[in-house]
């Protein structure tokens, strides 16, 4: 069996603000535009996701949403921007924090201001998660790689 290559635990801040970004858009929310960059993976973190988010001027995180299995966090470093949390919208800025234990609230962020919001956020990561999608009377399974979006309509009880 091969060895994976050696991860370094520390990353330091120069090699953190040279990593590329990648571009997110969530496919059921178009005005979804978060750029990331993955820490957790680079220091060879698998249980853990860890990674650096940058929402810019007018646009919008992922969608709203809750998880049934995986705990969240995010962490404001610079920026402005408003959180959805359950059914109330707040303002957040450097230094917030928002914890989500599971099963979570509903949550979302979206940035309505006119300098980039960027934060720290960092999860669980297990082989399987079930996230809803309320707004949109929706439901997403992952099994590893695999992702399935069922309408709650077509969801049905086992033991009917």
């Amino acid at each position: 069996m091969a060895e994976s290559p050696q991860r370094s635990p520390l990353i330091r801040a120069g090699t953190i603000a040279s990593l590329p970004e990648f571009r997110f858009e969530h496919p059921l929310n178009p005005r979804s535009e978060v750029h990331l960059r993955a820490l957790g993976a680079l220091a060879g973190l698998q249980r853990v996701g860890i990674l650096i988010g940058r929402v810019p001027p007018g646009k919008e995180s992922f969608v709203y949403h809750s998880h049934r299995h995986e705990e969240e966090f995010l962490y404001v470093l610079a920026g402005r921007g408003i959180a959805e949390i359950g059914e109330q919208e707040v303002e957040v800025g450097p230094g917030d924090f928002m914890g989500f234990a599971t099963p979570s609230c509903a949550h979302h962020l979206r940035n309505p201001f006119d300098v980039d919001l960027v934060y720290l956020m960092g999860g669980e990561h297990r082989e399987v998660e079930v996230a809803d999608f309320p707004r949109l009377r929706k439901r997403l399974i992952r099994d590893g790689n695999d992702l399935q979006v069922i309408a709650w309509d077509d969801l049905g009880s086992f033991w009917k």
